[in-house]
């Protein structure tokens, strides 16, 4: 799949998560916002996987290099991609969100973790129309 296309399925899962009034005011809407943001994670680093190869070549597979490149690679910046790396093991933690506390954690991040996807995904879509040229 193309990047473009990455971008567009990160776009509508941002959009999602974006429609959820934070901080969630119940368990289920915690647990919701909380299933949103693992599924818009997923998209953005794959959007960002698929820019780096398209626009760069430069090929990775699990999340951690993807960011790793994408501060190499000015698509993130030195303060953002530390708090993508957090991110990464916030988003590993959503299978316990059974687990309250870790749940309360992963929701009180939501709204810097949403800014930064929002971020990320803007500079990924600048890369990429840029490199479509």
């Amino acid at each position: 799949m193309e990047a473009r296309k990455h971008i567009e399925i990160a776009e509508k899962a941002l959009r999602s998560l974006e429609a959820i009034t934070l901080p969630p005011r119940s368990d289920i809407e915690r647990d919701a916002a909380i299933q949103r943001f693992e599924y818009t994670f997923e998209a953005v680093w794959k959007a960002a996987k698929a820019v780096l190869h398209e626009i760069d070549g430069i090929t990775l597979a699990p999340p951690k290099p993807v960011i790793r490149a994408s501060r190499e690679n000015l698509l993130l910046d030195t303060d953002a991609a530390a708090l993508a790396l957090l991110m990464t093991d916030h988003r590993n933690l959503t299978a316990h969100t059974y687990n309250p506390a870790i749940a309360e954690l992963i929701a009180a991040q939501l709204p810097t973790y949403r800014a930064l996807l929002r971020g990320w995904l803007d500079s990924l879509r600048a890369a990429q129309e840029r490199g479509s040229r």
